[in-house]
Formats: C-alpha cells, structure tokens, sequence
C-alpha cells in the first residue's frame, strides 16, 4: 500500500513538472521600462512624495484662503447652591440652600468682507505651492528614472563583464591542456604550466570578485524598486546607445522642460504672492459678524426666580491699521529681499543646468567617438588573439607572450564595455536634464 502511495506521489510530481511553464522555471528577465514602471509604484520616497502633493491639494481651499466664514455655537449649564439674606423696608429674608441654574447657548457667524485682497493672494500661493508639490513629485520621478537607469546599465556592464571573466577562464583552461599535452610529450615546462595554472586561479579571482559586484548591484536595484533584496532577475543582454540626440534641440526643451528651471520659476512667484498678503495688511478690513443667542436663569432664591433671553445680532466691524512699530514696513521690506534672493536662486539654478547640460553633451560625443575606437580596438585585439592561439598551439610563441595577447584582449572588451556604459550615461542625463526622461524607457 505505501509502495503504491509513493509511486502516485512520483507520478503527480511528474505530471506537474511538465505542466509548469518554461518561464517560470527560468529566472525572470526585467526589462528597463518594467524597472521603471515597478519603481514608481513602489518606491518608498516617491509614495512620500505622492502624499505631499495630497497635503497640498487638501490645503487647496477657499476655506484655508480666508474666503468663507467663520461659524461657532457654544452652549453651557451651571449649576449653584447658595444662601441668600435680603433686607429691604425694613423687611429681611434669609434663604438657606436655594438651588439656581442657568443655562444658555448662542451660535456666531464671523465673516471677512475685506482685507485688501489678501485672500486673493492667499488663495493663489496655495495653488502655487500645490504646483510646487506636483513640480517636486516629477523631479523625484526622474530622479528616480535616473538611478533605476544607472543602476540598470551597471548591472548589465557587469554582466557583461563576467561573461568577458568566463571566456577568458575558458581560453585560460585550454592554455592549461596545451601546456599539458607539451609536458606529457617533452616539448614543455612544467614552470609554464604552473604559470598557465597560476593564472587560471588569478582569472577565477576576477571571476568571483564581478560576481559580487553583480549582487551588490541587484540588491541596489531591488531597493531602488521598493523589493526584497534577494530578488532574483536578469537584464537585458546588451547596452544600446541611442546616436542621434541633438543638441540644439535638447538645449530648447531643457529651457521649456527641465523641472529644476520650473521649481525655481515656482518658488519665485510664490515669494511675490507672499509678499503681496503683506502688503495687503496697509489696507482696511473690513467684517460681518452675526449671531443667536438663549440665556435662561433660574433661581431659588432672591427677587426673580426666572429669567429668559432670546436675541438676534449683527453688526460690520472695520479695522483700520495706523501705526504698528513700522513691523508691516519691515515685513515688506524682508519680503521683496525674499522675492529677489528666489529670483537670484533661479538664475543660479539656470547657471548650474545649463553647465551640467554643456558638459554631459560633451561626454556624451566623447563616449560615442571612444565606443567607435574601442570597437575597433576590440577587433583587432581579437584577431590578434585567435592567431596568438594558433601559434601557441603551434609552439611558435612562448606562454608569457600569449598571456600577453590574452590581457591586452580582455582589456580591450572591459574598454567597450566601459565606453558603452559611459556613453549611456551621458545619455541618460541629457534626456533628464531636458525633460524628456520617458524617452530613455521607450527606446
């Protein structure tokens, strides 16, 4: 009976193992836009970010403004003991223990009217600062763009990189039987042979230490995407850099697109607002007030041992300011020195992007011109490789002399990659710094 519970057992298992599809037996492949597109959902700074804009927009109002107005109601009930001696004519009346009440309740309504237009300004930076709030959520999302990008093309030049290591253990091995076979046959030395060992074990090193800077990378990306650490995934196979970026038209949408430009322009109009609300207390102000109130009292003791008021108010109140201390002078004064640092702040912020978009332009051609050289280096180094190899298998060059022929290959990949890698870069901090992030994931 067990025997056959195991064999059914096996049996399911079998079925199973070939109803599960390929993918997901084979690791995960995450594309750049999937990296993109699982950041901004996740990551925690962005989420920080998206509730801001939510405070921002909740603050919005033409409550907060100063446009709508104030209603309050009270309501209250006391309750005394007391004893009380009254003479008059001659007559005296002693009360002892006489217990009173009083109640009463009032509802008010106060309203500004006027308060040179300071409300209006109000209202208006409040929907600036919510404009800045969604200006500085964009910033951080292309922040983030950037580094998931950085750290995804890290990921795939060492990728590359360790395949460049593997290759190069293999080459190393076949050196190792080469040397060999000489030995067995009297045509070799063992000193070459343990060098050609010796330098396997130094190329294995190699091996394991890009290994850990892959995994270190990988858990910088998880955390990037808001994921656990030891999530595993692979890349993409090669970095694509993209030719044919223009510089005069990234330098027209860097001054209409770049968010930085436009956080500056936002911070500046908000400090003219700001210092229009100040202005606007030189001005009268002018208020509506309303109200309902109830009043009853009740009483043991003494004359009226029932009292009851009833009553509807209003009234207009105008304030007009006459001397502070000179403070609304001083504010306006400090508030147009605000206004002219935010507008000296952005010509500097202007100064800075257009010096970091001058010199990515140019690493940017520099790195395509250098990927155009080491690819042509890479060329020749592996021509000169494979005849290196024929010969060696011939006897005709030495073991140092192949190994050298094997380095100045292995240097000559890690270079293209490299140049790649830094031409990519470049890339992708042009298209941040002129607004156009999103292109870098669509290509």
């Amino acid at each position: 009976m067990i025997q056959r519970i195991i064999a059914g057992f096996y049996t399911v298992l079998l079925i199973l193992s070939f109803m599960i599809p390929s993918q997901a037996i084979a690791q995960q492949v995450l594309t750049l836009d999937e990296a993109v597109a699982i950041g901004l959902e996740n990551n925690y700074g962005i989420m920080i970010s998206r509730n801001s804009v939510e405070q921002a927009e909740n603050n919005l109002s033409l409550g907060n403004a100063g446009f709508l107005p104030v209603v309050d109601a009270t309501a209250s009930r006391t309750e005394r003991i007391e004893d009380s001696e009254f003479q008059a004519g001659g007559e005296s009346r002693i009360t002892e223990g006489a217990e009173s009440n009083n109640t009463n309740a009032a509802i008010n309504l106060d309203w500004t009217l006027f308060d040179g237009l300071r409300m209006f300004s109000s209202y208006n930076r409040l929907g600036e600062i919510r404009d800045l709030s969604e200006l500085q959520l964009d910033l951080n999302q292309e922040f983030l763009v950037a580094n998931i990008s950085f750290t995804y093309f890290n990921i795939i030049r060492i990728s590359e990189q360790l395949n460049i290591l593997q290759n190069n253990i293999e080459v190393t091995e076949e050196r190792i039987e080469i040397e060999e076979t000489k030995v067995d046959l009297g045509s070799g030395s063992e000193y070459d042979l343990l060098q050609a060992r010796s330098d396997l074990s130094e190329d294995r090193a190699a091996y394991i230490r890009e290994t850990n800077s892959l995994t270190e990378a990988k858990i910088n990306l998880n955390e990037l995407l808001g994921r656990r650490p030891s999530e595993e995934f692979d890349v993409v196979s090669e970095i694509s850099v993209n030719r044919s970026l223009v510089k005069k038209q990234l330098y027209e949408n860097l001054i209409e697109q770049n968010t930085e430009l436009a956080i500056a322009k936002a911070q500046e109009d908000i400090t003219e607002l700001e210092l229009r609300e100040v202005q606007g207390e030189r001005y009268p102000e002018i208020s509506f007030s309303s109200g309902y109130s109830f009043n009853r009292n009740e009483s043991g003791g003494g004359f009226f041992s029932f009292n009851e008021t009833t009553g509807f108010s209003y009234g207009i109140t105008a304030r007009v300011p006459i001397f502070n201390g000179f403070n609304i002078n001083r504010r306006i004064q400090n508030a147009k020195i605000d206004q002219k640092n935010a507008e000296i702040s952005r010509q500097q912020e202007r100064l800075r992007i257009e010096s970091n978009f001058e010199s990515a332009f140019r690493a940017y051609a520099n790195a395509i011109e250098l990927v155009d050289l080491e690819d042509e280096n890479y060329q020749n180094a592996e021509e000169t490789l494979d005849i290196a190899l024929e010969r060696f298998r011939l006897g005709s060059i030495s073991s140092l002399e192949f190994r050298e022929a094997q380095t100045t290959f292995l240097q000559a990949e890690n270079r293209l990659i490299n140049a790649k890698y830094e031409a990519k870069i470049a890339e992708t901090e042009l298209l941040q710094l002129s607004g156009n992030i999103d292109a870098l994931v669509v290509q």
